[in-house]
């Protein structure tokens, strides 16, 4: 790859980073790790061309061009931390990838999962918002840096970024539960 080659694919990551909250090859690679996926199961899921794919994750492209794409991965993000975290067992993982697949791009997550009886987000939802608009600013090692910058004087500050900005979503999740009223 040449220097022209090398400079296009970084500034692309850089744009994936500031739209997507992380470089899509990281992301991508999460995803299938997670779920136990390959790409070409990835790229059907997504509803993607496995080339698309793949110039998505190597940074020959930057942007996913249909919205609908865009929200069957933030479903499949959220379907992720789900298994980590080990509320969703593999099997129900596999039925709700049918499901995304499926889908027209919307939410296809149990409505009980997403928000309360009440209507209001769940603190799943809550902490995962945040997670993106902070990582939508910097990468994790920014965030670690800051917040060891912020560590001498304002411990707790230093402990949110650590937490939101570099740190699994269910470590977010205690870490909000145990900081209500």
């Amino acid at each position: 790859m040449d220097a022209a080659q090398q400079e296009a694919t970084a500034r692309a990551r850089e744009l994936q980073r500031s739209w997507y909250g992380e470089p899509l090859g990281a992301l991508f690679r999460r995803l299938i790790d997670d779920l136990g996926l390959n790409q070409a199961r990835l790229a059907s899921v997504l509803g993607l061309s496995a080339p698309m794919l793949s110039q998505l994750m190597s940074g020959q492209r930057a942007k996913i061009g249909n919205p609908a794409v865009v929200q069957r991965v933030q479903a499949l993000q959220e379907l992720s931390s789900q298994v980590a975290d080990g509320t969703v067992s593999a099997a129900e993982a596999a039925e709700r990838m049918e499901e995304v697949k499926k889908s027209s791009g919307g939410s296809v997550l149990n409505s009980t999962q997403t928000t309360a009886s009440s209507g209001a987000p769940t603190v799943r939802r809550v902490v995962r918002e945040i997670q993106s608009l902070l990582r939508s600013v910097a990468g994790a090692g920014d965030i670690i840096d800051a917040a060891e910058t912020l560590a001498p004087t304002h411990p707790e500050l230093a402990e949110f970024l650590r937490v939101y900005g570099a740190g699994r979503t269910a470590e977010a999740v205690a870490h909000y539960e145990a900081h209500q009223n």
